[in-house]
């Protein structure tokens, strides 16, 4: 038993049993991986995936009892080479972070300055996606955190931490007829044009999830993953646009008003992840108190070793 075939099982599950793509990704070729997988499968006594000829089409019963095991190995021995890094230099490293735009954008800026400060020989992997690709990337160890709104907390192998909230605001050119109104509804805002974000992107769901708990359509007709993107095209004149508060640059003059949108959307709470049981490294504790105060090493470090709800 060796942990290429370790990882060549627990990648065939990954890809969804497409050797071509688990040879990609392990750097090696799709016999090659079809080899390991056979040869722990005699060792073990057991087939572990099911197949139709000589491609695999799933977990048998017990490989689905196996391969948990494989990704405690696996972990333990991630764990084991992240602690040996951390005890022989605990200031050097790559910490990579995978987020979204805005935060990228809007928010990691000063934390990430201030770390620097702190750790100038840790390097910075910011890697930016949608929440589900940022959980994906945290749970394969290709990101050591996750940096996203509320979804980061349906993965049963993520701990999460609420960090902070926020709430969208509502973005117009200077002439645009809505300045003129007291309140603006989710009526008003339905009667025009709306450019705002991708569905999955920065509590998209909330949007839409208020326009059809009031009955209303809505003509959403250009979206983005960019904050700025949206407000260029706000202020080209295609739209109302609805965009995140941090988006906001108080002192930048780019002909556009932005109104306050609290009363019309629910808030937003942007929530950091890590791989349960994962080991973290010293200078990825720093950053994640840098980026949330209120969370001390202790309570994250209890909660990272807390079995699976």
């Amino acid at each position: 038993m060796n942990f290429q075939q370790l990882r060549s099982i627990r990648e065939a599950s990954r890809r969804g049993f497409n050797l071509t793509e688990v040879a990609q990704v392990l750097f090696t070729s799709q016999p090659g991986v079809s080899r390991q997988i056979r040869e722990l499968e005699d060792e073990l006594g057991v087939d572990i995936f099911e197949r139709n000829g000589k491609r695999l089409t799933g977990l048998t019963e017990p490989g689905k009892g196996i391969l948990p095991i494989i990704e405690r190995l696996l972990l333990e021995a991630e764990n084991l080479q992240q602690a040996g890094n951390d005890y022989s230099d605990q200031t050097r490293g790559t910490l990579a972070i995978a987020t979204t735009h805005t935060q990228a954008r809007y928010v990691l800026p000063r934390i990430v300055q201030q770390f620097r400060q702190t750790f100038p020989e840790v390097r910075i992997a910011l890697q930016q996606s949608s929440p589900d690709h940022i959980a994906e990337w945290v749970l394969s160890g290709k990101a050591d955190i996750g940096i996203a709104t509320e979804g980061l907390s349906q993965f049963k192998d993520l701990v999460s931490f609420a960090c902070y909230q926020w709430n969208h605001v509502i973005v117009l050119p200077e002439d645009h007829p809505l300045l003129h109104k007291k309140v603006i509804t989710l009526e008003d805002l339905s009667n025009y044009p709306l450019i705002t974000y991708d569905v999955g992107f920065t509590g998209r769901s909330h949007i839409d999830a208020a326009f059809t708990d009031a009955g209303l359509s809505t003509d959403i007709v250009l979206t983005a993953m960019d904050s700025d993107v949206i407000q260029q095209y706000v202020a080209l004149g295609l739209g109302v646009g609805i965009v995140a508060s941090m988006a906001i640059e108080p002192n930048r003059s780019n002909g556009l008003r932005a109104l306050s949108a609290d009363h019309l959307f629910s808030p937003n709470v942007t929530r950091l992840a890590v791989r349960r049981g994962a080991y973290l490294r010293s200078y990825t504790f720093d950053f994640i108190r840098q980026f949330a105060p209120e969370l001390s090493r202790e309570h994250i470090r209890r909660a990272i070793i807390e079995p699976s709800p």
